[in-house]
């Protein structure tokens, strides 16, 4: 068996202020030369795949150089943040200040209205990297996407626990590289910005 090799890049950002799910903002992808550092240092044979999100999609665009772009995915989006969406952590917690709370420190089954869980969040994610697994085994790929969905698949390579991941800052543009070899997840960079 051959060892599958995944570059989690955030997009570049969009400066809101607010929660940011599945809300399609544009990418602020002035900074060319970090960009052009980051596809230097990404392999050039791998394959490139991102959300659906403009704001993945644009950044993936400017990093796929000569690499095999493959059909973007709605499962790679950001967690869906429902009513909550593009709204501030003050605005809500003067509403509902029990329930943001649960949510971002006892992370796992709590959801925002009409929004997902963390929990749902991974299921989605998994099942988007199982698929990647599955059709690309022993291939290097270059996934772009956001915060929440790179940290699912974080937390999965290092084995943490969900409160553990959330310790963990994933910066814009940042890379991220997993592997999967045989059956086993590790990680070998987490955040590191070129």
């Amino acid at each position: 068996m051959s060892k599958t090799e995944f570059f989690l890049i955030r997009h570049g950002p969009t400066h809101a202020k607010s929660m940011v799910g599945w809300s399609d903002l544009p990418a602020d992808l002035s900074d060319t030369a970090m960009l052009k550092r980051i596809s230097a240092a990404l392999p050039k044979d791998a394959l490139l795949i991102s959300s659906d999100l403009t704001r993945a999609i644009a950044t993936a665009d400017a990093l796929q150089g000569t690499r095999t772009r493959l059909r973007h995915d709605k499962k790679l989006r950001e967690i869906h943040f429902g009513a909550w969406e593009l709204r501030t952590w003050v605005e809500i917690d003067a509403e509902s200040p029990d329930h943001i709370r649960a949510f971002w420190e006892t992370p796992g089954d709590i959801a925002p209205p009409d929004g997902e869980s963390w929990n749902d969040l991974r299921e989605r994610v998994d099942a988007a990297f199982d698929r990647l697994l599955d059709q690309y085994a022993g291939q290097k790929i270059v996934v772009v996407g956001h915060f929440g969905q790179i940290l699912t698949q974080v937390q999965r390579a290092c084995a943490w626990s969900t409160p553990r991941a959330f310790e963990q800052k994933i910066d814009n543009l940042s890379v991220s590289t997993l592997s999967h070899y045989d059956g086993v997840w590790s990680s070998s960079r987490i955040n590191q910005i070129l």
